[in-house]
């Protein structure tokens, strides 16, 4: 079929990738935020280190790895198409909505650029710039760009891969090529790396909540091109999808002021932040697959679990600086595999070729099982490689900054500058 350009579909498709690309500054001042202000300019720096080393990977061979021909399933030929090179239009993932390949490229860079940043949440305070920096560029070559590949290129976690005799997984926009992923990785490394100084004895409270605030803000406006974006097209399904993830924000966070409110007898402004994005992680997966009620539901139940989660790390005694276990990891399986639950075909045309509804729409476990399966096999996966990869540069270039930079502020012995002039010239006058 000759390709057709669609310029509404185009153009709100380079929309959304806007949006997307946004949402990584974005967080830069959610998690810069949360960070003491000794730290926050070094929080941000690895937000926007990941865009400049995960862009540029893309670009060469990202994209091919993820959608180029498969290699056993595990991987796309990174040399299909590199340099985004060799390919035409009739070849764009969004071919058939009349979208370029760059524009499709392009779109799928940004969301590459988002996962990686997201584990650095984990770490805050005390992880060496240089190591993270190399990290990236190893994790999003050999960990996103596989799992991506896995899920949404046509490989084992596809529609005919390890459930195909069950039905084909749902992850509209990236429950578990996103989240999960990114949540897993985070454990991993702030197992790997070790507990902040401090961390469980004093207080460690966010510098700057208006800035929390503005990220989460933030976040929730991109992430409109991020789920109503991963339909492809300005359509009845992109609408479905954007209307989802409001509602499911909207409750989330709702629950999550209502779980604070009952158990420490405050509604904080933090509290509200993170409940906007347990809510928006959630619906990511689901965003096109579960109708109002769907949407709510899972909402609710995201606000509750989040919440409760981001004190497992005080229980269990890992130091998961700034929730990313207990948001993208709970929040990102909570989705996925409430969809085994909530999932319906009834009020959207988006439904992939044999998925089924879920529980509670007559569709009994099916749904449900094949959602389980292709979550876990996603948590192993990264488990797996993010450890290995962590091992390897925690043996040769070290992973944990001095105790000097962790102490005196990693902002001025990392980066030479300070976020305020006033603590710069105290954190000079203790480290003296």
């Amino acid at each position: 079929m000759e390709f057709a350009l669609d310029s509404g579909n185009t153009a709100w498709m380079i929309t959304a990738a806007s949006l997307v690309l946004l949402m990584t500054p974005a967080l830069a001042f959610f998690y810069g935020g949360m960070v003491r202000g000794k730290s926050v300019l070094n929080m941000m720096m690895m937000s926007f280190g990941a865009m400049g080393i995960v862009g540029l990977i893309w670009v060469l061979y990202g994209y091919s790895g993820t959608f180029g021909t498969d290699v056993a399933g595990l991987f796309g030929n990174p040399f299909d198409f590199f340099g985004l090179q060799g390919a035409t239009d009739d070849a764009s993932l969004m071919a058939a909505a009349g979208v370029p390949f760059l524009v499709a490229a392009g779109y799928q860079a940004t969301f590459a650029i988002i996962t990686v940043a997201l584990i650095s949440g984990a770490i805050a305070d005390r992880f060496k710039f240089s190591a993270w920096m190399v990290f990236a560029a190893i994790w999003v070559s050999i960990v996103y760009v596989p799992l991506a590949h896995m899920v949404w290129g046509g490989g084992l976690l596809g529609a005919d891969g390890i459930t195909s005799g069950l039905s084909t997984p749902i992850d509209f926009a990236g429950g578990t090529v996103v989240h999960i992923n990114a949540g897993v990785a985070g454990l991993v490394l702030a197992i790997l790396v070790g507990k902040r100084k401090g961390f469980g004895k004093e207080p460690m409270r966010p510098h700057n909540l208006p800035f929390v605030m503005l990220g989460a803000a933030l976040l929730w406006f991109g992430w409109f091109g991020f789920n109503a974006g991963s339909e492809f097209a300005a359509d009845g399904v992109a609408g479905r999808a954007w209307l989802n993830t409001m509602v499911a924000t909207c409750v989330a966070m709702l629950a999550w002021l209502a779980t604070e409110k009952l158990r420490d007898g405050h509604a904080t402004s933090l509290g509200a932040a993170s409940g906007v994005v347990a809510g928006l992680v959630a619906i990511t997966p689901a965003a096109a697959a579960v109708d109002s009620y769907g949407a709510i539901a899972i909402g609710a139940i995201a606000g509750v679990l989040c919440a409760l989660a981001v004190g497992l790390k005080y229980k269990f005694g890992y130091d998961d600086s700034l929730d990313v276990v207990g948001v993208h990891l709970v929040g990102g399986l909570t989705g996925t595999v409430l969809i085994g639950f909530f999932a319906t075909d009834a009020n959207s045309t988006w439904y992939p070729d044999g998925a089924l509804n879920g529980l509670f729409y007559g569709g009994g476990v099916t749904q449900l099982a094949t959602q389980v399966i292709v979550a876990l096999a996603a948590v192993v996966f990264s488990g797996v490689m993010t450890l290995l990869i962590g091992l390897a540069l925690k043996a040769t270039i070290g992973l944990r900054a001095s105790e000097e930079a962790e102490v005196g502020g990693v902002d001025l012995a990392v980066h030479g500058e300070t976020a305020y002039e006033t603590l710069g010239a105290r954190v000079v006058t203790e480290v003296k």
